[in-house]
């Protein structure tokens, strides 16, 4: 682990730029919950957010209509019904893995990249406590719906089994439990499950075996190999006798556990497969996954699936509306839609059922003819970004092809340019100015998030003027106007005073959205602190920021004080048009911000103009002219130099190597 010095890891923060309502998922789905009692359907993903949505009352639509009753497979299917946004929880800061609702509905675990599981109240939608266990990714959780008992899985290797009404008596600040493990992985968990009566777990991983544990004395029972790819999904029947299981290498297998082998294998995928649904009599599994393809195969024949309809993208998960009565199933891809699809009726997809030629024989050509019952329609999400010269903007590419521009200062998106090249619209607004890396940009969860860390965020020392401030000569600091943005509203923020240089470096701050999520987090990627940036003014989120702050942000935040700039050493020499014998080189010095029309001065100054001057000419008084770029010229390499660029940018775009800058001045007749 990365410290600081004084033993306390290294931290970092970042920030999200997003709308204030993100009431649509923006990336990809990965979890799905519903509990039919109530139409309530819980949808998590790749964007950190979990949102809640109302599902139209179903029945209102005839699912798989029979040839014999005028449908047909051209038959126009009616529009899909939307499901209503209610809600959105967050608390998680990475991808979400995997859902479980439980007690009645009442309780919903979520399960974390973050590599946290934490515990939500699902009536009045809030996180209770966070369980932070786990070392690594959290990629999976089970439940034992009959004993209220879960368990979570990861990247770790580690399965721990948590007793719910434990976990629901959890507070933020009383969140210490006790916990049992299965031990014996070797390998990043990737799939788990548990029956109903909690006497069996069985977990995947890239081993590429099953292993099977007995929760009740944490005792592994057996190893079932077969799998030639990782293990991507997991499910066991209610008695615990048998399990299936898919994998990337394409196919679902079912075991009997009580044999301890595998008893048949289904072809149907043509890739990987990543999701597992059955019904409550596991009659019928459900499968799909990278492939696009759904498939639905009877348990007692694993040689007859039957394709149930084709995706638009990758299909994370699959989520039967009712175990006991399947009658739909919800689909998530790794686009940001959701969808429900009506399912054929048991008697439909019978083996040997006489209506089964005729309803089929067209079922592999028409499957794609089907359409969705319910949507759940998602945003757009980014794709690409590019950071542009100046260090302050991004310009990036959404799922949609659509450009945008983001001024990562006022943490907000400030333009939009429709469907264009991304390397046109780069090239168009990327100025010839260099500004050291300050900050680094990623976009993950679909969102734009900014990183700022101790050893490069006051890297970006810029003229006022550079920075788009006019009539100041003031040299101000991006990450320290940064810092100020965000720590704006907390309780300890101290401005400095007026005239001090740390003021007049951030004075130019940019007050950022309230709604705009902080994340402090240390430098391996673990959370510390969630908050949003209004939040800081309240007195328990200040307390947390005070007491986890590090102290390259509190140096600034609390006391008003930047790290000073760096100089750049470079020489001043007669250009070689003007056969002046070399003189001696005397190495000078500057603000690496220092504009290119500052030398040019100094050099009209204090050379051309001084009394031993060696040009041959009469000293002129010594009256800075305002149109220096007609008395003069300043080259490196043999280019001419732009008046108003800076040192900084001479040495990256001209110069363009190590050692010190040369410089070379031709005064102009």
């Amino acid at each position: 682990m990365a410290t600081n010095g004084s033993g306390k890891p290294k931290m970092k923060v970042s920030f999200i730029i997003r709308d204030e309502n993100e009431n649509r998922h923006r990336a990809a789905v990965s979890a799905l919950q519903y509990d039919s009692s109530t139409g309530r359907l819980f949808s998590a993903g790749n964007d950190t957010i979990i949102r809640l949505w109302k599902v139209p009352v179903s029945g209102t639509k005839e699912a798989w209509p029979s040839h014999r009753q005028g449908g047909g497979p051209n038959a126009m299917p009616s529009p899909p019904q939307q499901a209503t946004f209610v809600q959105a929880m967050e608390h998680h800061t990475d991808w979400i893995n995997d859902l479980i609702l439980c007690c009645n509905g009442r309780f919903l675990l979520s399960a974390s990249n973050d590599t946290t599981v934490k515990v939500w109240n699902a009536t009045k939608h809030f996180c209770m406590s966070t369980l932070r266990t786990h070392k690594d990714y959290v990629s999976c959780l089970a439940y034992a719906r009959e004993h209220e008992k879960a368990a979570s899985a990861g990247y770790d290797q580690s399965i721990y089994l948590w007793d719910i009404a434990t976990l629901t008596k959890l507070t933020t600040t009383n969140n210490t439990v006790t916990t049992s493990s299965l031990m014996g992985c070797k390998n990043s968990i990737y799939a788990l499950a548990m029956n109903d009566s909690g006497t069996v777990i069985v977990s995947g991983s890239t081993e590429k075996v099953l292993r099977i544990w007995d929760p009740r004395t944490c005792q592994k029972i057996m190893k079932l190999r077969g799998h030639t790819e990782n293990i991507r999904a997991i499910v066991i029947s209610p008695d615990g006798t048998k399990c299936i299981s898919a994998s990337a290498d394409a196919t679902v297998r079912l075991w009997d556990l009580g044999q301890q082998r595998c008893i048949a294998t289904c072809l149907a995928h043509q890739e990987g497969v990543w999701t597992l649904q059955t019904d409550n009599a596991f009659s019928f599994v459900y499968s799909a996954g990278r492939d696009r393809r759904v498939f639905r195969t009877p348990i007692c024949d694993f040689t007859q699936s039957y394709l149930l309809f084709e995706e638009d993208a990758f299909v994370k998960k699959l989520l039967l509306d009712d175990h006991d009565r399947p009658s739909a199933i919800w689909s998530a891809t790794w686009n940001s839609t959701i969808k429900r699809w009506p399912l054929p009726s048991n008697t439909q997809l019978s083996i040997g059922d006489g209506q089964l030629e005729d309803d089929f024989a067209h079922l592999s050509m028409n499957a794609l003819h089907r359409s969705p019952d319910i949507v759940t329609a998602g945003a757009t999400s980014i794709k690409q970004a590019g950071v542009l010269n100046d260090k302050r903007h991004v310009i990036t590419k959404d799922s949609d092809d659509c450009i945008g521009l983001y001024d990562v200062l006022a943490g907000r998106k400030v333009a939009d340019f429709g469907k264009r090249p991304f390397e046109d619209v780069v090239l168009e607004h990327n100025r010839k100015v260099f500004v050291p890396s300050w900050f680094s940009v990623d976009y993950k969860s679909g969102m734009l998030q900014i990183t700022l860390e101790e050893g490069d965020v006051f890297s970006a020392w810029l003229s006022a003027k550079d920075a788009g401030v006019e009539d100041s000569d003031n040299k101000i600091n991006y990450g320290g106007m940064m810092l100020r943005s965000l720590f704006e509203h907390y309780q300890h923020c101290d401005m400095g005073a007026d005239g001090s240089e740390t003021a007049l470096a951030t004075a130019g701050y940019i007050s950022i959205p309230g709604h705009t999520p902080i994340i402090l987090s240390e430098v391996n990627g673990r959370t510390v602190l969630r908050l949003l940036v209004r939040d800081a003014a309240n007195e328990a989120e200040s307390a947390c920021l005070a007491k986890d702050l590090p102290e390259w942000i509190t140096a600034v935040v609390e006391r008003s004080m930047l790290p000073k700039f760096t100089k750049m050493p470079f020489y001043l020499l007669p250009h070689a048009s003007l056969n002046v014998k070399t003189p001696k080189k005397d190495r000078l010095s500057a603000t690496e911000m220092l504009q290119v029309r500052k030398v040019m001065e100094h050099v009209y100054e204090k050379i051309l103009n001084s009394p031993e001057s060696t040009m041959g000419e009469t000293p002129m008084p010594v009256q800075i002219p305002t149109n220096i770029e007609q008395k003069m010229e300043l080259y490196c390499n043999e280019q001419k130099l732009d008046p108003d660029m800076d040192l900084r940018s001479v040495k990256h775009f001209v110069w363009k190597q190590g050692g010190d800058l040369l410089l070379y001045y031709k005064p102009l007749k």
